[in-house]
């Protein structure tokens, strides 16, 4: 036998397909939520993955504010951040964030979910949040998909 009869093939810049993807939040909860989320913007559901390019989808998040976190995870749960001066320890929790802007909340989970590189900033700049139904990327022709379908 010559040659291969399998050969792996990498996705690069040129040929990755890009699509838009529309995700309601609405009575979902957190954190299953954003680890479909950075698996779709990581492009883990594409049978052409490569971990080293951003071969993932573009999503739109709506109803960012009908997220659900169980228990007393809204006031309890605390993310802390050093601004690297003496004292400068801050605590927020979910509430404080999602006063902020859903957004905020929102990246904050999902980045915590993908590479601690390069590549993690670019996927993170692929995520769209919105807290009503209305968004502005229709010119885009997003698709809408349901989440519970997603492993």
């Amino acid at each position: 036998m010559d040659t291969l009869s399998y050969k792996t093939v990498s996705a690069n810049k040129a040929t990755v397909n890009k699509e838009w993807v529309v995700v309601d939040a609405s009575g979902q909860h957190l954190g299953r939520l954003a680890s479909k989320v950075a698996k779709i913007l990581r492009g883990k559901y594409k049978p052409n993955f490569t971990p080293h390019v951003d071969c993932g989808d573009n999503v739109i998040i709506l109803n960012a504010e009908k997220v659900v976190l169980t228990g007393n995870k809204w006031t309890d749960r605390i993310y802390l951040s050093y601004t690297g001066y003496p004292g400068g320890q801050k605590k927020r929790t979910p509430s404080d964030l999602q006063k902020k802007g859903s957004d905020r909340l929102f990246r904050k989970v999902v980045k915590g979910m993908l590479p601690k590189n390069k590549l993690g900033d670019k996927l993170l700049a692929n995520l769209y949040v919105y807290d009503g139904k209305e968004h502005k990327h229709e010119a885009q022709q997003p698709k809408t998909i349901d989440i519970n379908s997603l492993k």
